[in-house]
């Protein structure tokens, strides 16, 4: 799969493992260069140092907990310090917890908005003027179908990925005529190591695809102008009949899907 010429640096978080190293696979293969951003210096190391012989491009490591007070102006500072320009930002890094909201750890949760909602807000603010400054530019968001309705049992990773949705939504029609592409990419389950953190498989609902599939959707999407992509068939289903049943017919569903009524983990 090709992608336009690049012209600046394409910039990943959560890029050293699951739906992120398959973004950076793909454009690494359309020849662009890289510049990966994950908590785990050593398989993020690995993963450029594999991109850069494989494909000839380069890729650089930037080993960055995102949840940090400041880690995004530190992030923004190297890229400015190391000269490099962003083009395509793919806003990928994420996690969930699951059971029920009143026994979950509460530092957990203030993370989890940190790093699905408050990165990605401040990712934008850091790079997308230069995109529209220069007439050109992709940001895409990795969503989630949570963020269609909500879920009993994932009820704080279901919020964030709705604010993910209508965010990505919103932007894209502030900047249409800029040149700059907006996409809210939304996978159902993909067994990736998102899965680990979150402890269970219980919340994978819905037509499950591989990471490579995920990010060739939203790479198809982003050719078709597309603004909001969700990958396969059945979860597209799914995501338009979350617009179309009652709030709370959707809210029932959801918790017998989920199925965590019965298993509810007791706090940290």
């Amino acid at each position: 799969m090709t992608e336009s010429p690049a012209t600046g640096y394409a910039l990943i978080t959560g890029a050293s493992s699951g739906i992120g190293s398959a973004f950076a696979e793909a454009l690494a293969e359309s020849g662009r260069d890289l510049v990966l951003v994950a908590r785990s210096k050593q398989a993020l190391v690995s993963r450029a140092t594999e991109l850069s012989t494989r494909y000839g491009v380069h890729a650089v490591p930037y080993a960055l907990d995102l949840t940090q007070p400041g880690a995004v102006r530190e992030l923004a500072t190297m890229l400015s310090d190391d000269g490099f320009t962003i083009d395509f930002l793919v806003n990928n890094a994420g996690f969930g917890t699951q059971g029920r909201f009143d026994r979950i750890d509460p530092e957990r949760d203030h993370d989890q908005v940190l790093l699905n909602v408050v990165t990605v807000v401040d990712l934008c603010h850091a790079l997308v003027p230069g995109m529209v400054a220069r007439g050109q530019g992709t940001v895409v968001n990795v969503g989630s179908m949570g963020g269609f309705q909500p879920a009993p049992y994932l009820a704080v990773y279901g919020a964030t990925k709705a604010f993910i949705l209508s965010f990505s939504q919103a932007l894209a029609g502030e900047i249409e005529d800029t040149g700059v592409r907006v996409l809210a990419l939304c996978p159902g389950p993909v067994m990736t190591s998102f899965f680990d953190v979150l402890g269970s498989t219980h919340a994978a609902v819905g037509q499950q695809l591989t990471a490579e599939q995920v990010v060739a959707a939203g790479l198809r999407g982003l050719k078709r102008g597309r603004r909001v992509v969700v990958p396969g068939w059945q979860n597209k289903i799914t995501a338009n009949a979350a617009r179309l049943l009652p709030r709370r017919t959707m809210v029932a569903i959801a918790k017998r899907s989920v199925g965590l009524d019965i298993w509810v983990p007791p706090a940290n």
